[in-house]
């Protein structure tokens, strides 16, 4: 008995290390890929292999990173648009998600709306951008909204399908044992379908940069969506690379973060 345990504890330590060999080998091939492609983005530009005006290049993009940090402009674009996207991200979702509630709570009135949450889906809601300016005033709260109302129609799709999916069986044991039709969402509909929340959040962080960064190319005098806008009015294509580079790593950081909260809740 003690050798078999060894044997599993063996095998498992050799997945264990596997594992961690794999992962060593995707970092150093994403290292290389992001090398690759900056050292020749560089050469190319330098080359004027293509246009370096219109392309600008790595080098003038960290300088122009540099001064704006030190004057300190990018941290107040930055901090704007960030707010923006942090609020209309989390608003979003969690509008979607209590909707998806609703519906999976009233199967009569999901019947009446379903063809209109299909025909929400199915608008460009980029086009509601000047509607909702009008409607809110330009400033925070349009584009916050701007940035909730890219995402809420399709997490509440996503969700409501995904609770409509959830073994039958799950709710006819509680309901043995007396349970509320609350208690079954709390206790079963919600905790399975939290790998499918998940993942619409790792949508809806794209999304809602995507909201707001459209948001701000209407309306705002101040952002990143402002910077890139800013940049092609003045001809300064550095300066919306610059932009597009920093909205790279602060999406890439809020997936990280996504990634991190489903590691807990699986963990849990």
């Amino acid at each position: 008995m003690n050798k078999d345990n060894k044997n599993v504890e063996l095998l498992h330590n050799q997945y264990i290390q596997s594992l961690k060999l794999e992962n060593r080998w995707v970092r150093f091939y994403q290292a290389i890929i992001f090398l690759v492609f900056f050292s020749g983005w560089q050469l190319l530009s330098e080359k004027q292999w293509i246009d370096p005006l219109i392309f600008s290049s790595p080098a003038k993009i960290t300088t122009l990173l540099i001064d704006k940090i030190q004057d300190g402009t990018l941290i107040t674009h930055i901090g704007v648009t960030l707010t923006e996207t942090v609020f209309g991200f989390i608003l979003g979702t969690l509008l979607g998600t209590i909707l998806a509630a609703i519906l999976w709570w009233s199967p009569f009135l999901s019947k009446i709306l379903d063809p209109y949450l299909v025909i929400l889906n199915a608008m460009p809601k980029v086009a509601l951008g000047p509607v909702l300016i009008v409607a809110l005033s330009p400033g925070y709260p349009s584009i916050i909204a701007m940035g909730a109302i890219i995402s809420v129609i399709i997490t509440t799709i996503v969700v409501y399908t995904a609770f409509k999916e959830v073994d039958p069986n799950y709710l006819k044991v509680l309901q043995t044992f007396g349970a509320t039709k609350f208690q079954c969402f709390k206790e079963a509909i919600l905790p399975a379908c939290f790998p499918t929340i998940i993942s619409t959040l790792k949508v809806n962080v794209g999304l809602s940069w995507v909201g707001v960064i459209v948001g701000e190319f209407l309306v705002s005098s101040k952002g990143l969506g402002y910077m890139i806008i800013y940049g092609f009015q003045v001809f300064n294509f550095t300066l919306v690379f610059l932009s597009l580079f920093v909205i790279a790593i602060f999406a890439t950081i809020m997936y990280q973060l996504v990634e991190l909260l489903e590691k807990k809740l699986i963990k849990e």
